[in-house]
């Protein structure tokens, strides 16, 4: 398939902020056009989606873009060499994602293998991506100005990964939560710190209003009592963590009883276990 539509094209969700679903796993990118200005959200996994992503953003806007991260998984930033354009343009990431996009023999590898079984032709793309690291970091709270509309990226805290960075186009009201908040899915542990997620969830809950549109990491955008409902289970799932754990209970019986699943669970239960005993 040639063309953006292989990856999709730009739904306009609010004031010239527009989104797109990558109908392979469903991953959320977020276009905010000011005047003369844009800001790119996330950059999808491989160059080639990359190059229909900026086809795709490029039916929206002629104006060059900022590029920003929510955080280092493959799925997020692997398009950032294609995005970012020759001679760069800036790229932004928590401090601690952007620390990692500077091992990128480290990420190839873990990205095929997460992909290898799932989606082999993936996982061979995802093997021979060249890895742009971001070259602005974050490290709590940094305001820009995307051709006069004020676009803050703010770290709530660790949840998903150490490193999550959330997207707030105030005048638009407009939250990119990247993979802080899920859809299309249970929310992915695997490098999570689930003993924190709910607090990391409740600090953008304070960003929202009862018509803010949030845009999860994967899925359909939600509003704030989407979010204020997972925050809830993540919470129930960090107490009956903390209760496992007391009690002396094995992570396997954790999971049968917590939210989401009982195989998201159990690799929440072992991080938020490792989290308790200080190995994390």
């Amino acid at each position: 398939m040639t063309g953006h539509s292989a990856t999709g094209s730009f739904v306009e969700i609010a004031d010239r902020v527009h989104v797109l679903c990558e109908p392979l796993l469903r991953v959320n990118v977020t276009l905010v056009v000011g005047d003369g200005a844009a800001l790119l959200v996330d950059t999808l996994s491989t160059a080639r989606q990359a190059a229909q992503l900026a086809e795709a953003a490029r039916a929206v806007t002629a104006h060059p873009w900022t590029v920003v991260n929510t955080h280092h998984h493959f799925d997020h930033c692997f398009g950032n060499a294609t995005l970012a354009g020759d001679p760069p343009r800036p790229v932004y990431a928590h401090e601690l994602a952007a620390a990692a996009l500077r091992d990128p023999d480290r990420l190839r590898r873990e990205a095929y293998e997460e992909m290898r079984d799932e989606q082999p032709a993936l996982a061979e793309e995802l093997a021979g991506t060249e890895l742009l690291a971001p070259t602005y970091t974050v490290h709590a709270e940094t305001a820009l100005d995307v051709g006069g509309r004020r676009v803050v990226l703010r770290h709530p805290g660790r949840g998903h990964t150490a490193g999550d960075l959330v997207v707030h186009v105030p005048d638009a009201d407009v939250l990119v939560a990247g993979d802080l908040v899920e859809q299309s899915g249970p929310p992915a542990f695997e490098e999570s710190y689930p003993l924190q997620w709910p607090e990391s969830v409740a600090e953008l809950l304070r960003m929202t209003t009862a018509s803010t549109v949030v845009v999860p990491g994967h899925g359909d955008p939600v509003d704030a009592d989407f979010v204020r409902a997972q925050h809830a289970q993540l919470a129930d799932l960090a107490w009956l963590i903390r209760a496992g754990h007391t009690g002396g209970a094995p992570p396997e019986r954790v999971a049968a009883e917590a939210p989401f699943g009982a195989r998201p669970a159990l690799t929440a239960a072992r991080r938020g276990y490792a989290e308790l005993d200080g190995t994390l």
